[in-house]
């Protein structure tokens, strides 16, 4: 693939096969818990840069922070450019969080062909009859956040999410809360609620494993259970607490550009967007020119 000299390109060569991972290296400014939402808009806006469309699911919507609208990944993806994005539904449960999601929605410009939908009630209860009233085809890219808490995210919801569709599944965001999940267990009275979340009655095991292999059975899972063929794991920091990693964002992909899609995104989260005649000669570099500059990608 060619590449112009001085300029980076935006997946470089493609990835080695699924069993041969990447390797990236660390990044040069850490992603604090505060940025995270700014990592999921730059990840959406290389992904509408490649697709010219998209569908956008969010488990649990509700903002985060009560005082900080810059860290909620629901507002920042709803207003971020270009408004490619054409479907979203934005789930929660709690009442107070639906109110500010009400609130946000109804203060978005008018963008023709965008709907966007509030679900209220519980993710794991609704998304089967989310996707079944949707029309989430085989060749609507599709990406899904699920910033849960802890424990919120039943197993079966993955399972839904990922046999919706017959060709590339929808793409996961999913969050593990690596800092605190075994002290969380430990404290967790019903125990139904990890079984849940597990998805299998060997949970008891989890709290005497260590961090990294249990973050690795997870990614495992998720390749051999759900039939993913790329995930990663992306460490989210703290900032107030030494710069430990807080938790994991692991990204569930079958495409295989995909992987170095959100690695750029997490470097250059917390910089300027990259001049945008220079990203779409990126991709025309890569997937040549179809008329827009661009051939659109199934994600």
């Amino acid at each position: 693939m060619a590449v112009v000299k001085g300029q980076y390109n935006l997946f470089n060569d493609l990835p080695p096969p699924a069993d041969k991972p990447l390797k990236f290296k660390p990044a040069d400014r850490p992603i604090w818990t505060e940025n995270k939402a700014k990592l999921i808009e730059r990840y959406l806006f290389y992904f509408v840069m490649v697709t010219k469309h998209g569908a956008y699911i969010d488990g649990f919507a509700g903002p985060q922070y009560c005082d900080r609208e810059d860290a909620w990944a629901a507002k920042l993806v709803l207003e971020s450019k270009p408004s490619y994005l054409r479907k979203f539904w934005l789930c929660e449960i709690d009442p107070k969080s639906i109110e500010r999601l009400q609130t946000l929605v109804s203060g978005q410009p008018k963008i023709s062909g965008r709907r966007v939908e509030i679900i209220d009630g519980d993710f794991n209860s609704n998304i089967a009859g989310l996707l079944a009233s949707s029309d989430i085809g085989d060749r609507v890219a599709t990406f899904c956040l699920l910033d849960q808490r802890t424990f919120e995210c039943d197993w079966q919801t993955l399972v839904t999410l990922s046999q919706h569709r017959r060709d590339y599944k929808i793409e996961l965001f999913y969050f593990l809360a690596t800092g605190w999940i075994e002290r969380s267990m430990s404290g967790l009275k019903d125990r139904e609620i990890l079984r849940k979340w597990w998805g299998r009655d060997d949970f008891e095991k989890l709290p005497g494993m260590g961090s990294f292999d249990r973050r690795q059975l997870f990614i495992q899972r998720m390749k051999d259970e759900l039939g993913y063929k790329h995930v990663y794991p992306f460490p989210i920091y703290s900032k107030e607490r030494g710069g430990r990693v807080l938790y994991h964002m692991i990204h569930a992909s079958d495409h295989d550009e995909a992987p170095r899609l959100m690695n750029r995104a997490y470097r250059n989260a917390l910089s300027e967007r990259e001049n945008l005649k220079r990203l779409q000669k990126d991709l025309k570099e890569l997937w040549g020119d179809t008329g827009r500059g661009e051939k659109p990608i199934r994600t």
